[in-house]
């Protein structure tokens, strides 16, 4: 189920090493609406972006990275919302770890493409 969820999330665009995203950046990022994004937030308490003026959503990474994990869980393992929810809920210690594996993995992919770019 995680090697899965890791397989697809790996097949979406690798994030840019900054600290925070605004909601399209992480529509585009996650491949998904954002609509949908405002959304999760309603029904997953683990998604809380940054609010600032206006209203404005700001995303860090771990955020990204919850996305990611939400949207694997929903489109690609097809859970229901609250059976993601529970799951997220009762796997917390779990998704730590997959969150470390994964943040371990985007970071080896930018610096081998940092690698290949020194070299040329």
């Amino acid at each position: 189920m995680l090697e899965a969820a890791i397989k697809n999330n790996c097949e979406l665009p690798i994030l840019p090493s900054k600290r925070y995203f605004t909601i399209g950046e992480v529509s585009e990022l996650c491949e998904v609406k954002p609509h949908v994004l405002r959304y999760w937030e309603q029904e997953f308490p683990q998604l809380k972006p940054v609010k600032r003026r206006g209203n404005r959503r700001y995303y860090q990474r771990q955020d990204v990275m919850m996305v990611r994990q939400i949207r694997s869980l929903l489109y690609e393992e097809g859970f229901t919302i609250g059976g993601a929810r529970q799951k997220l809920a009762g796997s917390e210690a779990k998704v730590d770890a997959n969150h470390s594996q994964q943040v371990i993995r985007q970071m080896r992919q930018e610096l081998e493409d940092l690698l290949e770019l020194l070299r040329t």
